[in-house]
């Protein structure tokens, strides 16, 4: 048997980012590719069998598929400069699991698959969750096509390269028809096992999220023949709305608003920008909170822009409502597990866009730092461990596996 941290270990080296720390794994980036393969590879040499469907998504199965599937996984993508085990852990622990259901002499009566879905972190194409949200019709396919990354290729165009056909991307509802229950595992990605001192956890629910483009338009001229009361400046208009941002989330209990990413046009030192286009994250758990939130931001984004001299437009990238997990599959896995604590997510998952299509869960394994999408987060080996066997047990009891006489 594998343990999750020496799979782990197997691709520490793989996408790490000298410049920010941490690890740059965008999808079908070299380091994403070469773990897709390492992934692949890992599989095989458990005799399970490997296919890459029309999104892109790698399944390996054991035994044959079938109706009424139990699935897990998770993603092999990172943000930029993000953690080690935001992903990965799913994926690891999920063939560590399988190695422990074969040393227990544990055999599935149902079909087993683990997947890994790409770009689930929309690190590279602006929308998270695109290979779940292509296998269960969550994003029109032509939409998702023509998505474009920082260097202008198309989502189509970078798919067809690596081996996918763009034009079969969309919605496999006979896939989905095949899956019972989808069952993730997740590093936690805030403090709450650590403050209940709980190594595993069950997900109720992930709060509702967004993204959303402004584009502050203005006059683009010379930093040092335009004086100061002569400029348009969308750089001043986008700093007082990341301020804006921030206070008006803050005032709404529970809410969170992030700006994470601005670009500058032309983005010369010695240049006013004629254009300056910063992406937001909004989430609370009611969704009508959320929109309101995203509104007064924009209004308050239109007077700043207004009084600079500047336009304003805002667009929406992606939105995901609250998700509550199938409370059956819950109860199940309290029942596997015993007293363990439930919690709720702030951070998005390919299980909560497949929430919608069938019943999913996760497992949540403590992350002792409470760090996440940084190079800081961290998982103890006790804890993967922990991880790894619960998965084991909740997947035996959901395929009914039959122990070796």
């Amino acid at each position: 048997m594998e343990r999750p941290m020496q799979l782990l270990g197997q691709i520490s080296e793989v996408g790490k980012d000298s410049r920010r720390g941490g690890y740059s794994r965008p999808v079908f980036s070299t380091a994403e590719t070469d773990l897709r393969g390492w992934f692949v590879a890992a599989a095989q040499q458990r005799g399970l069998q490997v296919e890459t469907d029309r999104n892109s998504i790698i399944w390996a199965w054991w035994g044959e598929p079938g109706p009424d599937a139990v699935v897990t996984g998770s993603h092999l993508d990172s943000v930029p400069g993000g953690g080690e085990y935001d992903g990965p852990l799913g994926v690891a622990s999920a063939l560590s699991a399988i190695d422990l259901m074969r040393q227990r002499g544990q055999e599935p009566r149902r079909p087993l698959a683990v997947a890994v879905f790409p770009e689930e972190e929309g690190s590279r194409f602006g929308v998270a969750c695109i290979g779940s949200r292509l296998l269960s019709g969550a994003i029109d396919p032509d939409k998702a096509r023509n998505l474009t990354d920082a260097d202008g290729n198309t989502l189509a165009e970078v798919f067809r390269t690596n081996g996918t056909d763009p034009e079969h991307l969309g919605m496999d509802s006979e896939r989905l028809a095949g899956i019972g229950r989808f069952v993730e595992l997740h590093i936690e990605q805030g403090r709450g096992q650590i403050d209940l001192q709980a190594p595993v956890a069950v997900a109720s629910s992930i709060l509702g999220h967004g993204r959303w483009k402004l584009s502050f338009g203005g006059q683009g001229n010379h930093a040092g023949t335009t004086l100061m009361n002569d400029r348009s400046d969308p750089m001043v208009a986008a700093a007082q709305a990341v301020v804006d941002i921030r206070r008006i989330a803050a005032a709404h209990p529970g809410a969170r608003g992030t700006v994470g990413r601005i670009s500058p046009i032309p983005g010369g030192t010695n240049v006013i920008a004629s254009r300056v286009d910063l992406w937001m994250d909004v989430r609370h758990r009611t969704d009508e909170v959320t929109a309101a939130i995203v509104a007064e931001i924009h209004a308050a984004g239109r007077r700043i822009a207004a009084a600079e001299g500047c336009t304003l437009t805002l667009s929406e990238e992606s939105l995901s409502p609250t998700v509550q997990f199938h409370p059956g599959l819950a109860s199940e896995l309290l029942g596997v597990l015993g007293d363990v604590p439930v919690l709720e997510s702030g951070a998005g998952h390919d299980a909560g866009v497949l929430a919608a299509s069938l019943p999913t869960a996760m497992l949540f394994v403590r992350n002792p730092t409470g760090v996440s999408h940084a190079p800081q987060e961290e998982i103890e080996t006790a804890d993967a461990d922990a991880g790894a066997v619960a998965l084991a047990d909740v997947l035996a009891h959901l395929t009914d596996a039959e122990a070796a006489p």
